[in-house]
């Protein structure tokens, strides 16, 4: 028998993952919960640029929540509301369903999601008898991921170091791009993800999982960032980045453990691939292993149907419903990476 799914929201990462449930031979997309006026009451294959499903929009959480499904994804953005996302969770966890999530980045590793979220999370697991799981591609699979199954090649492990190198120019989001990550402002201090202690929020909790699978326990996290001007306007997918203003960041949050950096989340963004040759180079994900052996990892993503942007958002929703069948039967709790057997796409029948 399918497994109920309700997606929940059809942002940048919900229009993939509600027409990936529905193609999934494991699963019944038999819901969408949706923010605004304009997209209750259609289809949720239309909202999704796509053939209709069958499944029609709804702001009436109740009624899908009544449903009996057994799982909610989860993808509504917490960049302005992560006590309301949180409020969410608790309440789906509550009521019976399941959870699993890109939403609210630090879930990866929620001991490190802020003071008594665990807590509340875990609560409502066990009085709704459900589980409750966060990922995606960054925090997630690219880079905690991809490195737990790569250091379980190593005998020694001196430091390891998660990188993302990619053209943001693509990505049409433009709140996330201009009013979040402060691309297009005139200085660094107006950027809320290079303020302090938000890119330690948002990537801490990678570092967290990774020393978790090594045995270690982090004793402190430092946030390092430079960033690019651009020297003429720009035009990306988001609008417009004036001359003079942010057109690129670097970022490190580390991970020092008994006074060594030896764990290091870096992000290299840029909005032209010639700009700031200086940087690290490349597209897409490596994982730097330096021990014995020495690992070395690159994960590219693309697509027939569109850029890495599009490809990124995509492996995003589906490493949380490829999830879906193990979440659902694992006993009720808060689970991570490090809780859940190892899982993989589940392909049609071919004819």
């Amino acid at each position: 028998m399918a497994i109920k799914v309700i997606q929940w929201a059809t942002g940048t990462v919900g229009i993939h993952a509600a027409p990936a449930i529905a193609a999934h031979p494991d699963l019944e997309l038999v819901g969408l919960w949706v923010h605004s006026d304009s997209k209750a009451g259609r289809d949720a294959g239309e909202l999704c640029g796509g053939p209709p499903l069958g499944v029609t929009a709804t702001q009436d959480a109740d009624a899908l929540l009544d449903l009996g499904a057994d799982v909610v994804c989860y993808t509504a953005s917490s960049d302005i509301r992560p006590d309301g996302v949180i409020d969410d969770l608790c309440r789906i966890l509550a009521s019976g369903a399941n959870v699993v999530s890109t939403s609210f980045v630090p879930l990866l590793h929620p001991a490190h999601a802020g003071p008594g979220v665990l807590e509340r999370l875990e609560a409502a697991c066990q009085e709704g008898g459900t589980s409750f799981y966060t990922s995606g591609i960054d925090p997630g699979f690219g880079n905690a991921g991809i490195t737990i199954h790569a250091l379980a090649l190593c005998k020694e492990v001196r430091t390891v170091r998660m990188m993302e190198i990619v053209n943001y120019a693509t990505w049409d989001n433009p709140f996330t791009m201009f009013e979040i990550m402060g691309f297009g402002k005139a200085d660094p201090s107006e950027s809320l993800l290079l303020s302090p202690g938000s890119t330690a929020l948002a990537w801490g909790p990678v570092l967290h999982l990774v020393a978790d699978a090594l045995g270690l326990t982090i004793d402190d996290v430092v946030e390092r960032h430079e960033v690019l001007t651009a020297d003429t306007d720009i035009e990306i997918a988001s609008g417009t980045v004036a001359a003079g203003t942010i057109s690129g960041m670097r970022f490190e949050i580390v991970g020092v453990i008994d006074g060594e950096e030896r764990l290091v989340v870096e992000h290299v963004t840029r909005l032209r691939d010639e700009d700031a040759p200086h940087w690290p180079q490349g597209e897409g994900y490596r994982i730097l292993v330096e021990g014995e052996p020495h690992v070395h990892v690159e994960l590219s993503l693309s697509s027939d149907r569109g850029d890495h942007n599009h490809a990124g958002c995509l492996a995003t929703a589906m490493h949380v419903i490829n999830a879906i069948p193990a979440v659902v039967a694992a006993e009720p709790g808060v689970k991570t990476m490090l809780d859940l057997p190892v899982y993989s796409a589940t392909v049609p029948p071919a004819g």
